[in-house]
């Protein structure tokens, strides 16, 4: 907790916010069934205006969606936040066949009687939990509709058959969509609306160098700036629709830097995680020409640790 915090206020984010937060934290306490669930995020988020609306959002009660294309830092923002407010974290995936029992839970046998199985939006309400709402964008909107009334000053989600639930006190929804992905479709404005939106900015290369120094203390500094650069060449090929957004995948360019750093060949790690994640002949072409002018062929593991 006390590194995640550190690297907040170098970011000079606002000692009043931080200590906001932290009261949060001490008022709310935690359901001993649900300890478990607070998770340490792999990385801290580096971006001090959009970690400050979101917070402040989320300590006004508000529910967030967090929008933007790929590689943006969603879900870092939410497991970052998840963490500080020291809340369960409950992650739903969204897709075309997420319906309410999905969300709210579904009627099981056991103990020879006919029990609810509760889901993750009913353990969220019960336990004052994060739920993030990943990819909220391709779910129906009847899945989301059952989330109405929680999602507003009512507080309340209704189990058809069962209880009428009042949400915790600390209770938030986090949504996460990005632009352009496969079975997305518009928002149902009624459920933007239940929602403070927060359009996440492209990562610039401050952050990325800020995130790759975290997790890679021992990369020097040459080949950190060529990783860089390269990220930075594929983010404004997408941009500019020369490429698709598949080979601008961070969790990609991380895990290929975990291979270098076990000795395998900086090309061959990024042909892994980066260029192989396109499918496409031409346009995995296009990406391993960007790859040649940022990592030559002959480099070693010993250019990057």
């Amino acid at each position: 907790m006390e590194q995640m915090l550190e690297s907040l206020r170098t970011q000079q984010v606002s000692k009043g916010l931080l200590e906001e937060i932290r009261q949060f934290r001490e008022t709310h306490t935690v359901r001993n069934q649900a300890k478990g669930r607070i998770t340490r995020p792999e990385i801290p988020f580096y971006g001090k205006d959009i970690f400050e609306m979101a917070a402040y959002s989320l300590l006004q009660g508000e529910n967030i969606l967090l929008t933007g294309t790929k590689a943006t830092g969603k879900n870092v923002l939410a497991e970052n936040l998840a963490y500080l407010f020291g809340r369960p974290l409950y992650n739903i995936s969204f897709h075309v066949n997420t319906d309410s029992s999905t969300l709210i839970g579904t009627d099981t046998f056991k103990n020879n009687e006919v029990q609810l199985r509760t889901g993750p939006v009913y353990e969220s309400a019960v336990n004052g939990g994060f739920a993030v709402l990943d990819e909220v964008n391709m779910a129906k909107n009847e899945a989301v509709s059952v989330l109405h009334a929680a999602l507003d000053y009512r507080r309340i989600i209704d189990v058809p058959g069962y209880e009428r639930i009042q949400m915790d006190e600390a209770a938030r929804f986090i949504g996460t969509m990005n632009y352009g992905y496969a079975g997305t479709r518009e928002l149902n404005e009624a459920l933007v609306s239940r929602f403070l939106v927060i359009d996440m900015p492209p990562v610039t290369e401050e952050n990325l160098s800020l995130v790759l120094r975290y997790l890679f203390p021992d990369m020097k500094t040459g080949g950190r700036e060529q990783v860089c650069g390269l990220f930075l060449d594929l983010q404004t090929k997408a941009s500019n629709h020369e490429i698709s957004t598949k080979p601008l995948d961070m969790r990609g360019l991380i895990g290929a830097l975990k291979t270098i750093r076990g000795g395998l060949s900086p090309r061959l790690a990024i042909r892994m995680g980066i260029v192989n994640k396109t499918f496409d002949i031409f346009e995995r072409e296009l990406v391993e020409d960007i790859v040649m002018t940022r990592i030559p062929e002959s480099w070693t593991a010993a250019e990057f640790f």
